[in-house]
């Protein structure tokens, strides 16, 4: 048998912690997002959208169980067994009552294909049926067996003057269904909306590090400036406190500013799914997608697509429908016939030998002759109700068309204003990077330069809000349209299903 050189080992040991050096060190990597990366990512894998991915499929099974109601069922109902054993009282001939002991058995099974009729409301089948009765203690010594059954019959079963919930259903289920959808693709925008804020609160906590590393820098450097004017007594001790202060304080806004990354970094990893341990970081989305909103065409998609506009309409039916169920139950009245053969016999096989004709008809009725004012009163409530619905509605519209005419003003605006923050932004960093110079060489005092620090930190803070409030209207645009602008394509194409 052939030894392994232990030089084998040597090598295999050096491979294993060049392996594990290589997972460690690749570990604390940080894994590089832009903004259109993370939405995605949060579409795909945040709990909202899995959440949102859920109710749609409710939605579907829901509309598919609505659906089946339209559908022919075949159905099989019964009793096995029906089995008794008692004393019962049995009244003789002579009108006598006698205690028997009685033991029986009955069974009864019945196979219908039914059709539910939508346009009326009522219900058609085919029923087949069979019953088996067994005395157990009938006279003689065997047991005493007969069967009775439908071979085949035809029923109709019809509300006259009622409430026919197929009808209404059959109007207003397609747009709940429609709704559902269309709500699940402005739920997904909402998530990308969301997604923005969290990425743009890391961003300018990123950036507020940057700003706090920066800071201490300076300032530590203008100290140690400072510190060598005092002793040659070109400075005076107050000024030399002043800037020492600044590099405390310039200390403690860097660790603020690791403790908010931090933070940040927690919700943005738990909304979009990632390890709380992971190291991200982001690029700025500084180059603007380009394109013009027009506010009609806005408001026009809006009404087009969005679930609430569909709702609108699905509103006014639900009311419409509560009128015709009040109206319908003024006047209770019900046809059932049925048309086909029974028969009984001792045995099973014989049922089906020459069976008898079995006909019904019936009308049921149920009108009111004194009732109070009991129907006047339910009539008048689900009238007063469709007008609520439809004053509702009316107002609701409204509200509707001015909240896209205000987001979309909203959007034109926050890009004008980017404009001139980034403008000031990098006018306060020139004039800043001119007053340190300046500080170097004696030319302006210290107070003068900390104005030209706050002005530039404040206007870099103020583009990078400006940028983030950019984002968060285009993506709300999307979300109240659900239409993409940049690209101008729909984000849902609505079909209606019959």
């Amino acid at each position: 048998m052939r030894s392994i050189k232990p030089t084998f080992f040597a090598h295999l040991s050096s491979l294993f912690l060049i392996c594990l050096f290589w997972n460690v060190s690749h570990a604390q990597e940080a894994t590089t997002f832009t903004l259109q990366e993370m939405v995605q990512r949060a579409k795909e894998l945040s709990p909202s959208s899995l959440r949102a991915q859920t109710r749609k499929e409710n939605s579907y099974w829901q509309y598919r169980l609505f659906k089946s109601n339209y559908n022919p069922q075949l159905r099989l109902t019964g009793t096995i067994p029906s089995y008794s054993q008692s004393f019962n009282s049995v009244t003789q001939p002579d009108g006598s009552i006698e205690f028997l002991e009685v033991q029986q058995n009955f069974m009864d099974l019945e196979l219908g294909l039914q059709q539910v009729i939508a346009p009326t409301g009522g219900i058609l089948s085919v029923n087949s049926s069979t019953n088996r009765f067994d005395n157990f203690l009938a006279t003689g010594s065997n047991p005493q067996t007969r069967y009775s059954g439908v071979p085949v019959n035809v029923r109709l079963q019809q509300p006259i003057f009622a409430y026919n919930p197929f009808k209404w259903d059959k109007k207003i289920q397609p747009l709940v269904f429609e709704e559902s959808k269309r709500a699940y693709v402005q739920e997904i925008e909402e998530v990308s909306y969301f997604t923005t804020q969290l990425f743009f609160d890391y961003l300018i906590a990123q950036v507020n590090l940057e700003i706090a590393t920066v800071n201490l820098k300076n300032t530590e450097e203008i100290f140690g400036i400072e510190k060598r004017r005092y002793e040659i007594g070109t400075t005076t001790e107050d000024r030399l406190l002043q800037v020492e202060l600044q590099a405390l304080q310039a200390k403690q806004d860097l660790a603020q500013a690791k403790l908010d990354l931090e933070g940040s970094s927690f919700a943005v990893n738990s909304f979009i799914g990632l390890n709380q341990t992971s190291k991200i970081t982001l690029i700025s989305p500084t180059e603007l997608p380009d394109f013009e909103v027009d506010v009609n065409q806005a408001i026009e998609l809006a009404f087009a697509n969005r679930a609430e506009a569909l709702g609108f309409d699905r509103r006014k039916l639900e009311a419409e429908a509560l009128v015709a169920e009040a109206k319908g139950q003024r006047i209770g009245a019900n046809l059932n016939a049925s048309y086909g053969y029974n028969n009984a016999a001792f045995n099973f096989g014989d049922l089906y030998n020459n069976p008898n004709t079995q006909a019904l008809v019936n009308l049921g009725i149920s009108v009111p002759i004194l009732d109070w004012g009991r129907n006047k009163a339910r009539m008048s409530q689900a009238q007063a109700n469709q007008r609520l619905v439809e004053y509702t509605v009316e107002q609701d519209i409204i509200n509707f068309e001015q909240e896209i005419f205000t987001k979309v003003k909203n959007f034109i605006m926050m890009r004008e204003r980017l404009n001139v923050t980034n403008l000031s932004s990098d006018v306060a960093q020139r004039r800043y990077d001119i007053a340190l110079k300046r500080y170097q060489t004696g030319s302006v005092t210290i107070t003068d330069l900390n104005i030209a620090q706050n002005e530039k930190d404040s206007n870099k803070r103020a583009f990078f809000n400006s940028l983030k409030d950019y984002w968060m209207a285009y993506y709300e645009l999307r979300a109240l349209t659900l239409y993409d602008f940049e690209n101008q394509i729909l984000l849902y194409t609505p079909e209606l299903e019959n």
